[in-house]
């Protein structure tokens, strides 16, 4: 466990950002490791802004001469603008288009962050073809880099909480066109990685926050609004986003042909209910009302192999559980995108 364990929680959005990309003796190590550039496809969405951040402070603590380029539509100008004032290049680009996609820089190291999940169900077509069609196009455009693409615990099935959650070893078996169209994105890629011996990892990440979304936030926000929690999802797995973040860059080296497979999730099975109660605590709120029963399955991911390859998560559960009760309680800014995580259907 890091430094940043001991720490209360941000006080605003500048010190959220600064402790999710401080460089770290590992991210560092890991930068100046790449041996070259750095291509972020789908750099607009969560997780983007914050990642090329850290990789471009960690290079430039490493001295390393890379640079980190960020490809998205950046239909929100202010990320767009976040990125150029820190140093980063953006760059825009609809992916879809394939003249855009040929034109983009080369670079040997590419962190493939693209899918959409939200709206599957209302249009699966757009689900699918951004799922599985535009990853066979941008790994036949960069075959000759290393690939690390963001996947989902989704492609698992449910499982009981007392097995710890589902390890990489565990047959794929989603719920849901949004789960098995990340199941076919993982399919298209590992066809590439075969077909142009393209060294890959795949990260099926579960629920990163950052306290301005993620699955603690949706159960903060229901506890401040006096709505009931559902615990029909009884249990979860979350990380703070700045370890998922240190991950992805590590990812690289465990780059592979057929591609490598990782969990990427907190160490703990997280009861709904008991963690409901802790934020309620921390909100000096009563105690929380909730919806439905624990189902005997959930969506867990066991990410031991993770934490084994790229050292402990440098804040806890519990610690990252306070830090969102305070930041809901006090008004810290969110971005209002929930995580849905208590769906049981598949049907996003």
């Amino acid at each position: 466990m890091g430094e940043e364990a001991s720490l209360g929680a941000p006080a605003n959005e500048f010190e959220l950002i600064e402790r999710l990309t401080a460089p770290s003796d590992m991210t560092v190590a890991a930068a100046r490791a790449l041996k070259g550039d750095v291509v972020i496809l789908g750099a607009g969405g969560k997780m983007g802004t914050s990642l090329a951040l850290l990789i471009h402070r960690s290079l430039a603590a490493a001295q390393a001469p890379y640079r980190v380029m960020c490809v998205s539509r950046f239909s929100d100008a202010g990320t767009a603008m976040t990125l150029g004032r820190a140093g980063v290049r953006t760059i825009a680009c609809d992916l879809m288009n394939r003249k855009d996609l040929e034109r983009l820089p080369d670079a040997p190291n590419v962190l493939y962050l693209v899918g959409s999940k939200f709206g599957a169900s209302s249009n699966p077509a757009y689900t699918w073809a951004i799922n599985t069609i535009l990853p066979a196009a941008v790994a036949e455009r960069y075959r000759s880099s290393r690939i690390v693409a963001l996947s989902t615990g989704n492609v698992y099935p449910f499982v009981s909480p007392d097995t710890g959650g589902a390890t990489e070893d565990t047959p794929p078996d989603p719920v849901g066109e949004y789960a098995q169209s990340c199941l076919g994105r993982e399919r298209v890629l590992t066809y590439m990685s075969q077909t142009h011996a393209t060294p890959m990892a795949l990260v099926r990440l579960n629920y990163a926050s950052d306290l301005r979304y993620g699955v603690l936030v949706d159960l903060a926000q229901q506890l401040a609004a006096g709505n009931p929690v559902s615990v029909v999802m009884g249990y979860v797995n979350t990380s703070w986003q700045g370890d998922a973040n240190r991950v992805l860059l590590q990812a690289f080296d465990i780059c592979s042909s057929p591609p490598s497979v990782l969990n990427l999730t907190g160490p703990d099975v997280v009861s709904v209910r008991a963690t409901a109660g802790e934020l309620a605590r921390v909100m000096g709120l009563p105690g929380p009302r909730f919806d439905g029963v624990e189902g005997p399955t959930a969506l867990l991911s066991n990410a031991t192999r993770c934490w084994t390859l790229f050292g402990s998560p440098s804040v806890t559960t519990a610690m990252l559980t306070e830090w969102t009760g305070q930041w809901v309680a006090s008004g810290g800014p969110t971005i209002g995108k929930p995580t849905h995580f208590e769906v049981r259907n598949g049907q996003f």
